[in-house]
């Protein structure tokens, strides 16, 4: 099955993401600037990096190496092409759940709506292998609505296709998972969106 990513225009992921239905752009953004603000960290990768969402919120005075992941080389050209001020900004296209990381861990890997997209197997295991000793894995999950779909409701249709393709994780499940690899459970917060959802972080520090 084609992933759904390659022929979603950037232009329709974050008009739907940043739609008075969804509202998660900001929000996501929020939320990476309280992990970068939490762990310091000198180097940054963001996996599912998309458009590079959040990166107006590196200082790049504290950080020195910033590196992009995401399946969509489109994706890719635009965050150069946004972003080429960042220091040693490094894009990678890869997919997450078909392919095996292999460059120079970081001190904070940031996972945002990703393994309910990539699935929790090869993608949990890169993100995992992309944590330098020491470093830290900040996940954002998003809990189920009441009554909404997973996907909220906005006036693209090809970002409507995705819901077919998204699968909810459970919190629980890869706290535990995450602490039986040597993670410990730093910080945590929920952030409310429209339609009832709720956007899960948990900073994971790596002992």
């Amino acid at each position: 099955m084609a992933n759904p990513w390659l022929s979603m225009p950037l232009s329709d992921y974050e008009g739907h993401m940043s739609s008075p239905a969804v509202q998660q752009l900001d929000a996501l953004s929020d939320l990476f600037a309280e992990a970068l603000a939490l762990c310091t960290p000198a180097s940054v990768a963001i996996l599912g990096i998309a458009g590079g969402n959040g990166l107006k919120r590196v200082d790049p005075i504290v950080v020195q190496r910033v590196v992009g992941v995401d399946v969509n080389p489109e994706y890719l050209c635009a965050v150069r092409q946004r972003y080429a001020h960042l220091p040693r900004l490094e894009l990678h296209c890869i997919d997450l759940a078909e392919q095996v990381l292999n460059f120079q861990p970081v001190q904070l890997v940031h996972a945002a709506l990703v393994f309910e997209h990539a699935g929790t197997h090869l993608a949990l295991n890169n993100a995992v292998s992309l944590v330098a000793p020491g470093g830290a894995l900040s996940v954002v999950l998003q809990l189920s609505g009441e009554t909404e779909p997973n996907i909220g409701r906005s006036g693209y249709t090809l970002a409507q296709e995705l819901g077919s393709h998204f699968t909810l994780v459970d919190p629980a499940w890869l706290t535990a998972t995450l602490q039986s690899r040597g993670f410990t459970p730093a910080y945590h917060t929920i952030r409310h969106v429209p339609a009832g959802k709720r956007l899960w972080m948990t900073v994971f520090t790596r002992g």
